[in-house]
């Protein structure tokens, strides 16, 4: 039998430290898998994020011994996930304002064959700088207008051999990257992340900025929409509210015939309208008894609007007064 191994390659004990120390050190554990993430994307990741978060490519029979040694609450859940090339991001912040840090870094990559294009392919009319010879069948194969002209040839028209969502084959991708088109947009997604003794997957990650900010937008509306119906005053609804208060104590103050300097014009008018429409309604006014030696005596017909006018007169001299007491009784 062997000897149980009691020295380990210097790069796998640097890293095996790494994984113990990292964890402890920072509050969010992310985990990348790589199998959509090429090396080229790293580096200027590094750079953007140096000094935020740190990234360390890992071998899984390492981290897999490192994790076991850990006692952070939730850890042991992390390891399940490990399956073929990863790699760990450790770091202080929010893991989704990580994942949307890492979302807003797409880059646009050569495509291989049966990669799905991102984005419509479109091949515009130029100058390839390629000579004549077998690339033009390439070129017809993908439907693509050539022509020779100074020894080289050239793209006629633009064209879009490949639509987002489509495949692209492996000959037409040989032919994109001689062109240098990048139809491939790629960008690092978390996979999942540990955060306070919680484990966040790939789908709980993904947060959508423009819709969370229309829901912040919609749920103030109605926060201020439920202060202003109930009266409970803030600083951000302190001027609608007192609007509303006056508004409800002018109303009040009208309807109910309380004179103010602010109402005293609409009372008036309101108390002038509701006199004429009783006035209109009100019978005539008998006449007196005419004279023993005019027994025969009728009205003229000029005394009848004047006997309406009286009672008119008399009517709107009572509401007056009673406004003027404050009382008012149709």
């Amino acid at each position: 039998m062997h000897e149980k191994r009691t020295e380990y390659p210097k790069k796998k004990a640097q890293m095996y430290q790494l994984l113990q120390d990292l964890p402890k050190k920072y509050n969010v554990t992310a985990l990348v898998r790589m199998e959509k993430v090429r090396a080229s994307q790293l580096l200027p990741l590094r750079k953007k994020l140096l000094g935020e978060v740190e990234i360390i490519s890992i071998k899984d029979k390492v981290v897999q011994k490192s994790l076991e040694k850990l006692d952070i609450p939730g850890i042991e859940k992390m390891k399940e996930k490990l399956t073929g090339q990863c790699l760990f991001m450790f770091t202080n912040m929010s893991p989704f304002r990580l994942n949307v840090l890492l979302g807003k870094n797409k880059v646009l990559l050569k495509a291989r064959g049966g990669d799905i294009a991102s984005i419509d392919v479109v091949v515009p009319p130029k100058n390839t700088g390629i000579a004549p010879g077998p690339m033009l069948t390439e070129f017809k194969e993908n439907k693509i207008p050539t022509k020779i002209d100074q020894g080289t040839i050239w793209i006629l028209k633009e064209t879009t051999p490949v639509k987002k969502g489509e495949p692209i084959s492996t000959k037409l991708a040989a032919l994109l990257g001689k062109l240098d088109i990048k139809p491939i947009e790629s960008q690092i997604v978390l996979n999942s992340a540990l955060s306070e003794g919680i484990l966040f997957t790939e789908e709980e990650l993904v947060v959508d900025v423009d819709k969370f900010k229309e829901q912040l937008v919609q749920a103030n509306q109605q926060a201020i929409s439920l202060s202003i119906e109930i009266a409970y005053i803030t600083p951000d609804n302190a001027q609608q509210l007192i609007s509303k208060a006056a508004q409800s104590a002018r109303s009040l103050s009208i309807e109910s015939g309380f004179l103010t300097d602010e109402t005293n014009e609409q009372i008036l008018q309101k108390a002038h309208a509701q006199a004429q429409n009783i006035a209109a309604k009100l019978p005539a006014e008998p006449k007196a008894d005419a004279p023993a030696d005019k027994p025969d005596a009728e009205p003229t017909k000029a005394d009848a609007p004047a006997d309406k006018a009286d009672a008119n007169q008399r009517l709107m001299l009572l509401l007056t007064n009673q406004m003027r007491n404050r009382i008012i009784v149709f």
